[in-house]
């Protein structure tokens, strides 16, 4: 399966690129998410946890 795509891409110029964009894409947004969850203080998190446990 791998060698007909592989066969189908070495026509196409300028192909490598795309692994290395989407390598580069899904670091960022991982690297934000953990900057972003790690940016909670602890009351906030401690609310959160307790939101499925509260009847309105």
């Amino acid at each position: 399966m791998l060698k007909f795509v592989k066969h189908n891409l070495e026509g196409i110029n300028g192909v490598e690129i795309y692994p290395i964009i989407s390598l580069v894409i899904f670091f960022i947004i991982f690297i934000s998410y953990l900057v972003y969850a790690l940016s909670y203080s602890k009351e906030q998190v401690k609310i959160m946890s307790e939101l499925p446990f509260n009847e309105k």
